[in-house]
């Protein structure tokens, strides 16, 4: 009878082995030759340790190299959790979609009717108010995030979302829906948004009511870290250059930014967005919802024909590597991830490094999964003829709104972009970055040549200003009379403290720097702007959004350099007239003083970075 059984068994086993097909492949003990381009890749970047899932249309394939924690030598495994950063943002977004199926919610609500205590500075109000849809689409006009929100150690875990929002009325920058805007701000009020129309904390709610449904049961939107009250043993140590270890922080902004997983679940999470909504036969999220993830629709660069790039509903359309599809990449504290599904192939890949390295190539690893998962090349979109007044775009361009209102200064200093157009490409070349090459597909379409679709346009906007976008930001001509005054303002500014400096520095050796001196508390207050820097090396850059003895210095000084510009000046007007180094002292203290006023026109001094 043991020997029949035995026979029966083994039969079983055969039929099985022969006839059912593996949906979930786990991870691989031999080395493939993908494992091992993997991990060279991974060395050459001088980065720890990796996670991934390849997801095709009958078999999840996942995998690990590298270590877990660089300081006690563990390597990484399948079973590892990781922080994925942003790309919690779409898994948000699948949240909120499945309240607008659910008829909880819909992606036309105005925000002010949920969050009734959120106030918003909304020029367009009457007619364009803030929907939900637009902080999905990240086409709200929010601001993107202060430094006192992401740059702290000061959050907690079960700090109420309202308290990391921005004080008082939300600057609304742009008409909403019109233009793609990062903003991590938005999401948080997404955040918000389900936790007021569910009664639940947004976290646990999603837990239950999108994860568990789902069978992604090794995730989790609560806050996990490494040591501490929430620890996980399983979760992967984040990591910066010099494998420099950093365990995971609590988040102001966590909608934003906070969600834990692994590898495996990233894959079932793809295939649930590839397919067509429904959960054991019953409609999850409507097919026509997730269809319309990373397809933009109504933005001014989408009307004028950039529709194969672009954000919306949680997701980006990418063009990389000669392939097109659904992605979202995200960077915290340690990690750096990205995720991409390509629904009409079925295929998708997720990947997550336990390395924030900035000098690494993360790029190189979405090409080699790309590979890996044999998707099929986009045609090139062949060169046509653009519109005729082409070359009236040449020019200087800035960012249409700034990411951040508070340092647009910044982007009229450093990140300014300029547009040639030769007769017959269009170079974009970015004040910082290496230009791009832009080849005439038809109208006012681009593409970049490193890319199979068009990947910009031109456009006007309504009030008449010349615009360029990329589907992701949107830059508006200026004159280059508007940055050449902020460049030689800068320019003089700092030339008038760098004279008053090795003028001070010469009074003192000659001993001729007294207190009376209209010299001496300009010196001084020169000399003070180098006292933050010893302090900012001695604490953490986590610190930097946070009220600290550097931040605080730093606001200080900013604060007294035009105070001393102004005293030493009337010190100088009431002295008798001296020699040429006490007319150039004089013209020096205009010229810092001149910096601080066009500082404070754009709201950029004082330097309180905690605000």
């Amino acid at each position: 009878m043991n020997t029949l059984c035995k026979w029966i068994l083994t039969l079983v086993l055969v039929w099985l082995t022969l006839f059912i097909k593996p949906v979930h492949a786990s991870e691989n003990v031999a080395e493939t030759q993908f494992q091992v381009k993997l991990e060279q890749a991974l060395q050459q970047d001088e980065l720890i340790g990796a996670v991934w899932a390849t997801i095709a249309e009958d078999e999840i394939t996942t995998g690990a190299v590298g270590l877990a924690n660089a300081q006690s030598d563990e390597a990484m495994s399948t079973i590892n959790k990781v922080q994925t950063a942003s790309v919690v943002k779409t898994l948000i977004a699948t949240g909120v979609l499945r309240l607008v199926t659910e008829g909880k919610l819909t992606l036309d609500t105005p925000v002010a009717t949920v969050l009734t205590d959120i106030q918003f500075d909304n020029q367009w109000a009457a007619t364009d108010p803030v929907r939900v849809r637009h902080l999905l689409d990240h086409t709200s006009g929010l601001d993107d995030a202060s430094l006192w929100q992401i740059m702290t150690i000061q959050a907690q875990p079960d700090t109420p979302l309202i308290d990391g929002m921005q004080r008082g009325p939300l600057l609304v920058r742009s008409r909403p829906g019109s233009r793609v805007s990062y903003s991590n701000q938005g999401y948080t009020l997404i955040g918000m948004v389900i936790e007021r129309v569910t009664g639940e904390r947004y976290e646990h709610y999603l837990d239950t009511h999108l994860l568990r449904p789902l069978g992604m049961h090794m995730s989790t939107f609560t806050y996990v870290s490494q040591h501490g009250a929430h620890a996980d043993s399983t979760l992967a140590m984040g990591h910066f250059e010099n494998s420099v270890t950093q365990a995971t922080l609590p988040l102001y902004l966590r909608p934003a930014g906070q969600f834990t997983t692994t590898a495996s679940d990233m894959a079932v999470f793809a295939r649930f967005l590839m397919s067509n909504g429904d959960i054991s036969g019953d409609t999850f999220i409507a097919p026509e919802l997730l269809r319309a993830m990373a397809v933009p629709v109504a933005t001014e660069a989408a009307l004028a024909g950039l529709t194969d790039v672009g954000y919306a509903l949680g997701m980006t359309s990418r063009d990389r590597h000669g392939v097109l599809g659904k992605c979202h990449n995200g960077s915290t504290v340690g990690f750096r991830t990205n995720f991409c599904i390509f629904p009409t192939q079925k295929k998708a890949f997720f990947i997550a490094f336990n390395a924030d390295v900035e000098t690494a190539d993360y790029k190189r690893f979405d090409q080699l999964l790309i590979a890996e998962l044999g998707i099929e090349q986009e045609v090139v979109k062949a060169a046509a003829a653009p519109l005729s007044a082409v070359s009236d775009w040449q020019g200087y361009f800035v960012l249409s709104p700034s990411r951040n209102e508070r340092f647009a200064y910044l982007d009229y200093v450093l990140h300014f972009v300029r547009l040639d157009w030769n007769g017959q490409l269009m170079q974009l070349t970015p004040f910082q970055s290496k230009g791009k090459e832009l080849v005439p597909v038809g109208g006012a379409l681009f593409r970049d040549k490193e890319r199979a679709h068009a990947s910009h346009v031109l456009m006007t906007s309504v009030d008449g200003k010349r615009l360029v976008s990329d589907g992701f930001r949107t830059y508006e001509q200026i004159s280059a009379w508007q940055i050449v005054p902020i460049w030689l303002s800068l320019a003089l500014g700092l030339l008038g403290i760098f004279w008053l400096l090795i003028s001070g520095v010469g009074a003192l050796a000659m001993r001729k720097l007294t207190i009376s001196s209209a010299l001496f508390v300009p010196f001084m207050s020169c000399i003070a702007l180098l006292l933050p820097i010893p302090a900012f090396f001695s604490q953490s850059f986590l610190q930097l959004g946070d009220l600290t003895l550097a931040s605080g210095l730093l606001t200080l000084v900013a604060a007294l350099l035009p105070l001393a510009m102004i005293y030493g000046l009337w010190r100088s007007f009431r002295m008798p007239e001296g020699g040429r180094i006490v007319v150039a002292n004089t013209l020096s203290m205009i010229l810092v003083l001149q910096w601080c006023v066009v500082l404070s026109f754009w709201g950029f001094m004082p330097l309180n970075l905690w605000q």
